[in-house]
């Protein structure tokens, strides 16, 4: 499956009632800890700069990923103000090593970064350019995937899609030193280019569709797959499997073909395949409202974990604080939705990224409008929030950090150490302990 100033004391206590395993909510928990922010840094140009994925490196550094416009400040290595993917290597204290864009003349938009077997990392995102560092592009957006050396040199890279709007948001290695990746088909686009998958005709579907797809390592198409129905389907999130299968999580709007639960408009949509892409499981979890997933993580009983966003308060979501929740599920390994728990107060908010923390807790960020409810402040328009789950998804903690425009979370991970490290961008000129550079600024906070 998607930050702070001092150090945090964990001294929980909590205490649960279950009866037939059902976890009951209504129960309160007994929490106290201090949270502070230990640092915070941006980095940027006079431009648009994001962060949308952060991973610890084999270094003992970080590498941030997301895009840029900015053609000064951090960003050194172009002149043309379009938007590129971007990439920073850090040290372990988040100072830069290195930073460096990929694209071309049109617009590229790298969304998730991971370090591969070999040192190197692999990117993926979605990209409109044919020249620069993009050799092909089949129209407006294709999924871009580039892989780079230990130093962000490109080994390869290559495109995949059609003449309309294909993206890609997340990524992994897989054992045969191949990729996997997923994200959206535009069906519509891809049937008026004659694609057909295994030979069949694709008239049976439309808008988009979940897209998975296995690369070997020199990215050559091994197998690709779309699941989904006549309306709009798109995949965010992906994880492995025990059985060395892969879990795809998104939203659906479709109720027919591979959709056979649809709860109402939007649904959390999830799909498991085999290590050949055959459909295992389908299933759809949510409201009549609009409930979008955006972020899976594998558990450690082999569950998964996918968080997102509601504005459902009937059928699967037992509550609603607000205009939109961040909603929480818990799935076994096949799919049947063991519990689920809203957060969020009378405002907006939503989930961006996941993170297993010491094998059980969940700790998710996002963004929030809310000062009532479960956040207690709020600086402004969106902050960044942050909230720490137990294994059975009761709210342990949560913090907002921001300023008064607009700031978003993306990623979240763990140190070893236990630390959190938190990703995304701000467009507040009073952002905590930043300087505002430009437009929006990536930034990174450390939690302690």
């Amino acid at each position: 499956m998607r930050n702070l100033l001092g150090s945090i004391f964990l001294l929980f206590l909590f205490s649960c009632s279950e009866e037939n395993g059902v976890v009951d909510f209504n129960q309160t928990n007994e929490v106290s800890f201090l949270g502070e922010v230990d640092w915070v840094k941006s980095f940027g140009g006079s431009g648009l700069d994001t962060a949308q994925s952060i991973i610890s490196t084999s270094d003992g550094g970080y590498a941030l990923f997301g895009f840029t416009n900015s053609i000064d400040g951090d960003i050194t290595d172009k002149t043309m103000p379009v938007v590129d993917y971007w990439l920073l290597k850090l040290d372990a204290d988040a100072n830069i090593q290195w930073s460096k864009t990929y694209g071309g003349s049109g617009e590229d938009k790298g969304q998730q970064i991971i370090q591969t077997s070999d040192g190197g990392y692999a990117l993926t995102g979605y990209a409109q350019s044919a020249d620069g560092d993009g050799s092909n592009n089949e129209g407006f957006h294709d999924n871009w995937v580039v892989r780079l050396d230990a130093q962000g040199t490109i080994l390869w890279e290559k495109s995949f899609g059609f003449s309309g709007h294909d993206h890609s948001y997340d990524i992994m290695q897989t054992d045969d030193g191949g990729l996997f990746f997923a994200g959206f088909l535009d069906i519509t686009a891809a049937r008026s280019d004659g694609f057909t998958e295994k030979g069949s005709s694709l008239t049976r579907h439309g808008v988009g569709e979940f897209w998975g797809t296995k690369l070997d390592s020199n990215g050559a198409v091994e197998w690709r797959r779309y699941f989904g129905g006549t309306s709009n389907d798109r995949a965010y999130g992906v994880v492995r499997s025990d059985d060395s299968g892969f879990v795809m999580t998104g939203f659906s709007e479709s109720n027919d073909f591979d959709i056979k639960n649809n709860q109402g408009s939007y649904d959390f949509w999830t799909v498991k395949i085999d290590k050949e892409g055959e459909l295992l499981w389908e299933r759809a979890y949510g409201g009549s409202g609009i409930d979008r997933s955006y972020s899976i993580v594998k558990t450690s009983d082999g569950g998964y974990a996918i968080t997102g966003q509601t504005l459902s308060s009937d059928s699967d979501v037992s509550k609603n604080n607000g205009e939109s929740d961040i909603w929480l599920i818990k799935l076994d390994d096949n799919g049947q939705l063991l519990w689920e728990n809203s957060f969020g107060g009378s405002g907006f908010e939503l989930a961006e990224g996941i993170s297993l923390m010491n094998d059980s807790d969940l700790m998710i960020v996002g963004n929030s409008k809310s000062a009532d409810g479960d956040p207690n402040e709020n600086a402004g328009e969106n902050d960044i929030w942050i909230i720490r789950t137990d294994s059975d998804g009761r709210l342990e903690w949560q913090k907002s950090i921001g300023g008064s425009d607009l700031d978003f979370g993306f990623d979240i991970l763990e140190n070893q150490d236990g630390s959190v490290m938190v990703v995304g961008e701000t467009q507040s000129q009073d952002f905590p302990d930043v300087q505002n550079r430009g437009l929006s600024d990536a930034v990174i906070i450390k939690i302690k």
